[in-house]
């Protein structure tokens, strides 16, 4: 079986990229080489997208080989598979990685367990409800992200073939 998914490197530091490139490498199991674009909403660094085909998992394999780059902003989507849920990682250097299970139309699913904790917490006065449900759907990480997914409007898009 295989899955699909796409690996949206929001913004690096030149320096970084070829270690960006190598970690990808090491995970997919073949070379790999971006194709690196000015990020105009972090002058200074650079931004690249690449559409991949693995073994399904493999979008959590490459945001864990990415994941504590303290200079990067990353995403790695995979898409539904029979069997399988799809899924989101989004980074970003202040907030960490945010993980999620996707639907086929690729919204961001949370589960009961998650749902009632998050209940739970506001019923004991220990969290806000909306701050709660805008964490377990990746709200703050959508809004630091998407002046980085707007500057990648019209970017070539390259399919890999992961190894094995």
């Amino acid at each position: 079986m295989s899955a699909r998914g796409v690996l949206y490197v929001h913004s690096a530091p030149a320096a970084l990229c070829p270690h960006v490139e190598w970690a990808v490498a090491g995970v997919v199991g073949v070379p790999v080489k971006l194709d690196w674009d000015d990020q105009p909403a972090a002058p200074g660094t650079h931004r690249a997208e690449l559409n991949w085909q693995g073994a399904p998992g493999l979008s959590g394999a490459i945001a864990s080989a990415l994941n504590g780059w303290q200079r990067l902003r990353f995403e790695v989507t995979e898409e539904a598979t029979v069997g399988c849920d799809g899924a989101r990682y989004s980074y970003t250097p202040t907030l960490g990685i945010f993980t999620a299970v996707t639907s086929a139309s690729g919204e961001v699913m949370v589960s009961e367990a998650r749902l009632r904790n998050a209940m739970e917490r506001a019923a004991a006065h220990e969290a806000d409800l909306a701050e709660e449900l805008d964490r377990l759907t990746g709200r703050v990480w959508d809004e630091e992200l998407e002046p980085f997914r707007y500057a990648g409007d019209g970017a070539p898009v390259r399919w890999l073939h992961a190894a094995g």
